[in-house]
C-alpha cells in the first residue's frame, strides 16, 4: 500500500519545513519538496496543513478489571477513540492482581489486545506484590520475546496495588539492574486510608470526599519521597499523572540535583480542576473521580502546560480509564466505592494543542514533543515511532490548526455516556491519521480494521533515560575510609581513699589491657 501526502509543513520535535512525504508497505520512503504522483498513488493533500509524527499516549488503561468494575473502552472501542484523535500508538498496563505471576498477567493482556487493536500498543508492567520470583519474572519480560522496558509502582490504593517502600526500592534496584524504567503513581496510600475512614464517619459521603481525602499535599510528599528513593537506588523515575505543581516542584527539585526523573501531566489535568468534585449534582462530580484528584487551584492546568513549555515537565498522557454514569453510581453512598477514571485518549491531542500552542505557550515543535517524540525515546522506539523521517513507521497525522471542534459524548468514540471536556472548544484537529500507512481516520470516519494494530517490543535501555546513570552511579558509590585500629577508653568509680584508674580496651587480642595510675 502506497501513500503520497503532498503540499504539507512537516513538524518534527527539531524542525518545521515544507515537504512531500512517500509511504510504502507501512513505512516512509521518502521526503523531498515535490513528489509527482504515480498512477494508483493514493494522495492526500495537506496544503495549509502540518504533517506530524501520530501522537503516543504513554499512560492507558484499557479494559482494566479495578474496583469490582471493567474500564468500558476495551481495546477496540479505546484505539478508535486514540486514531480519531491523532493518537497512534498507546502504551498500556499489566496490571497483576497481589501475588499474581507477571508472565500469566502478560499473556493476559495479550490475549485482550492483540485481536482488537486498530494501532499500535506497547505494554508497562505494573508490580503489586515483592519477592525474588518477581524480581526474576522481571528479568524475563524485559527479554526480546515479551518486549517490555518499564515497571510502574502504586504508593496508592492500599491492599490492591500498594507496595511498601521497601519494596518499592528493591523493585528499583532491580529496575536499574536491568535498565528498566521505574515509574510511579505517587500518593501516600496509608494516609489517604485513614483519611477516607475519618470522612466517612464525619458524615461526608459524596464526590467531595474524593478529594478531601487525598489533598495534593500528599502527592507532592509522595513524589518527593519517590525521587529520594529513586535516587539513592541510582534508578530512573517517570512520575506518572502529575497533578499538582507540588508534585511538578518536587521533581523540579530533584532534577536540579542531576536525578534522572521525568514527568508526566495528563490531559485531564491540563484542561480541567477540582472544581467539579463540589458540584451540586452528585453524578456530575462522580463523572471526574481519579487518583490522585483534579488539582483544587484552578491556575494548576495553565501552570502545568508552562512547565511543559519551560521542560520541567517533559511529555503528555492520559491515564485513560473509563467508566459509565452506572458504574459511578455504584458508590453514590461512600465515595470510596466510585470507580476512578477518566477519558482523554481521543481528546489529549486537542486540549494539548489548544491550551499550549493556540494559547501561545508552546509552539508546533513543542507540542510535537510532548505528544509524541519523547515519549518514543524514554520508552526506546524512536526513530521508528514518534518522527517523520525515511525509514520511520507511516505513523503520521495531517493536522488543520486552523480548525476546531465542540467536545461532546454524542460525538466521541469512547464507550462511555459522558466525557470530562463536554462543551469545550478545541483549536487544532486532525483531519486524517495515518496508521502504518493506512489511513483509519479521514473526514471525521473512522476507517479502522479491529486486530489490525501491532505489538510494539519496547526494549531496554533507552538511552535518554540511562545515558548518565553509570557516571552518576560512579559518584554515587560508598566511600571506605581506612582507620588504624580503634581503641576506646573508659573511666571507672574509684574508691574514695584509691588512686584514679583509668583502663582502655582496644581490639588487640586479650592481654593488651592497660592500666594508668594517677
Amino acid at each position: 500500500m502506497s501513500l503520497l501526502i503532498k503540499n504539507g509543513t512537516i513538524v518534527n520535535d527539531d524542525a518545521m519545513f515544507k515537504s512531500d512525504v512517500l509511504v510504502h508497505d507501512g513505512k516512509i520512503v521518502e521526503i523531498a519538496p515535490s513528489i509527482d504522483p504515480t498512477p494508483g498513488l493514493e494522495v492526500v493533500d495537506a496544503t495549509d496543513r502540518f504533517v506530524i509524527p501520530g501522537g503516543i499516549d504513554p499512560h492507558t488503561h484499557m479494559q482494566l478489571p479495578f474496583m469490582g468494575e471493567v474500564a468500558k473502552d476495551d481495546f477496540h472501542r479505546g484505539t478508535e477513540a486514540a486514531v480519531a484523535g491523532g493518537t497512534t500508538m498507546i502504551i498500556d498496563f499489566v496490571i497483576p492482581t497481589k501475588g499474581e505471576s507477571l508472565l500469566v498477567a502478560y499473556d493476559r493482556w495479550r490475549g485482550w489486545a492483540d485481536p482488537k487493536v486498530v494501532c499500535d500498543y506497547g505494554l508497562s508492567m505494573a508490580i503489586t506484590s515483592w519477592g525474588q520470583e518477581i524480581a526474576k519474572e522481571m528479568e524475563m519480560v524485559t527479554k526480546a520475546d515479551y518486549g517490555i522496558n518499564s515497571f510502574k509502582f502504586f504508593l496508592a490504593y492500599a491492599g490492591v496495588f500498594m507496595v511498601r517502600d521497601e519494596e518499592f526500592y528493591q523493585g528499583m534496584l532491580q529496575c536499574a539492574k536491568l535498565r528498566a524504567l521505574a515509574r510511579v503513581h505517587a500518593e501516600n496510600g496509608a494516609v489517604i486510608a485513614e483519611r477516607c475512614e475519618h470522612l466517612l464517619s464525619s458524615g461526608i459521603t459524596g464526590p467531595e470526599g474524593h478529594t478531601q481525602s487525598r489533598p495534593e499535599e500528599l502527592e507532592a510528599e509522595a513524589t518527593f519521597r519517590a525521587c529520594t528513593m529513586a535516587s539513592q537506588a541510582n534508578c530512573p523515575l517517570y512520575v506518572v499523572h502529575v497533578m499538582s505543581k507540588g508534585a511538578a516542584a518536587a521533581i523540579a527539585h530533584h532534577r536540579k540535583k542531576g536525578a534522572v526523573v521525568f514527568g508526566e501531566p495528563i490531559a485531564a489535568g491540563l484542561a480541567t480542576d477540582g472544581s467539579h468534585y463540589y458540584n451540586e449534582d452528585w453524578l456530575h462530580a462522580a463523572r471526574y473521580i481519579m487518583s490522585p484528584p483534579l488539582s483544587r487551584d484552578p491556575s494548576t492546568p495553565n501552570a502545568l502546560m508552562k512547565l511543559l513549555a519551560a521542560g520541567e515537565l517533559h511529555l503528555t498522557a492520559t491515564d485513560n480509564c473509563t467508566f459509565d454514569c452506572h458504574q459511578k453510581s455504584l458508590g453514590k453512598d461512600d465515595f470510596t466505592k466510585i470507580p476512578n477514571g477518566v477519558n482523554g485518549v481521543e481528546d489529549r491531542m486537542s486540549v494539548v494543542w489548544d491550551k499550549g500552542v493556540h494559547a501561545g505557550i508552546i509552539d508546533p515543535m513543542k507540542f510535537v514533543a510532548v505528544t509524541s517524540t519523547m515519549a518514543a525515546k524514554i520508552f526506546n522506539c524512536y526513530p521508528r515511532k514518534g518522527r517523520i523521517a525515511v525509514g520511520s513507521d507511516a505513523d503520521i497525522v495531517v493536522w488543520n490548526a486552523n480548525a476546531t471542534r465542540t467536545i461532546s459524548k454524542d460525538t466521541h468514540h469512547h464507550a462511555i455516556d459522558f466525557n470530562i471536556f463536554e462543551g469545550m472548544q478545541v483549536h487544532g484537529v486532525p483531519e486524517t491519521t495515518i496508521c502504518r500507512g493506512r489511513i483509519v481516520w479521514a473526514d471525521g470516519q473512522l476507517r479502522t480494521v479491529q486486530g489490525a494494530g501491532r505489538f510494539v517490543p519496547l526494549p531496554p535501555d533507552s538511552q535518554i533515560v540511562f545515558s548518565a546513570v553509570d557516571n552518576r552511579g560512579k559518584a554515587l558509590e560508598p566511600v571506605k575510609v581506612e582507620r588504624a585500629p580503634y581503641v576506646a577508653t573508659t573511666l571507672e568509680a574509684p574508691d574514695a581513699n584509691a588512686n584514679i584508674v583509668v583502663k582502655t580496651r582496644s581490639a588487640v587480642p586479650p592481654g593488651g589491657i592497660s592500666s594508668i595510675q594517677f
